[in-house]
């Protein structure tokens, strides 16, 4: 599970689950002990972040939506990690 970015104490993932079929392309968010899971446009479709991060994982998302799509692709074709730039 790579660590694809990380912004205002919030870690973002991509994960991989090796022998089963993956669902829609997804990344799971990380912060203060919650975790939330969002597709690509940063739609939370699992779990919970304080209303605040979840708002800026939206704006990320939407800013990075392209590089999502590609760091989605690059680890599940070829296990290779693409670093996306967080928010400043």
């Amino acid at each position: 599970m790579p660590l694809i970015s990380s912004f205002y104490g919030i870690l973002v993932y991509i994960y991989r689950e090796d022998g089963a079929q993956h669902n829609l392309p997804h990344f799971h968010a990380r912060y203060s002990g919650k975790e939330g899971v969002y597709d690509l446009r940063g739609n939370l479709i699992a779990g919970e972040l304080p209303r605040k991060q979840n708002k800026q994982i939206e704006v990320w998302a939407e800013l990075h939506h392209d590089e999502l799509e590609a760091a989605w692709l690059a680890w599940h074709e070829d296990n290779a990690i693409i670093k996306i730039e967080g928010l400043k």
